[in-house]
């Protein structure tokens, strides 16, 4: 079975890196394509770019965690239509149901998802990881137990040297030098 055997431990993987996954998304986004762009932390797309559940006009489900993460973002009468109806989505139109982050023209498409990613790669590190760990369990957990989740990571996070460092910095009005510490 593809879905078990690929795509499902794709999904996993995605959610279980403790590092964030940006997704650029350049062309058409179905399916399962569709879905493992969904599961991941930060997506960001060319105008260009279209999303469909197309899985129903062929007689499927929607798979890849498509019934998970989608109505999530969007909310539930939307996924369902999306999925049922099998609607593509332009880009425009999915950043404004919020299935992404943001849209770039293609002039700056490649440069501007690549600026994300060079951002992201100079934050501090475990203030990240603990950011995602707690978004994943947010997916589940009740209210209590995700602000005691938060008040655990907050106190890992207010341990690291890029902690102090972000505060130095502050304090000198200077960039800060995060080294994953």
């Amino acid at each position: 079975n593809i879905v078990a055997e690929h795509y499902n431990p794709i999904v996993c993987r995605i959610r279980e890196i403790e590092k964030p996954i940006i997704c650029a998304v350049n062309g058409v986004a179905a399916g399962a394509g569709a879905n493992m762009a969904l599961a991941c932390d930060i997506v960001v797309a060319v105008e260009t770019a279209s999303f469909i559940q197309a899985f129903s006009k062929i007689g499927l489900i929607p798979d890849s965690g498509g019934t998970f993460f989608l109505p999530k973002l969007i909310g539930f009468q939307k996924a369902s239509a999306l999925m049922m109806m099998g609607d593509k989505v332009s880009a425009t139109d999915a950043e404004k149901l919020g299935m992404l982050y943001k849209v770039f023209s293609p002039e700056e498409f490649e440069a501007e998802s690549m600026k994300i990613a060079q951002t992201i790669a100079k934050m501090p590190t475990k203030g990240l990881v603990y950011t995602k760990k707690l978004l994943n369990a947010g997916l589940t957990n009740n209210l209590n137990e995700q602000l005691d989740q938060e008040e655990i990571y907050q106190s890992k996070a207010g341990k690291t040297a890029d902690y102090e460092e972000g505060v130095q910095a502050f304090l000198e009005k200077r960039k800060p030098e995060f080294t994953g510490k």
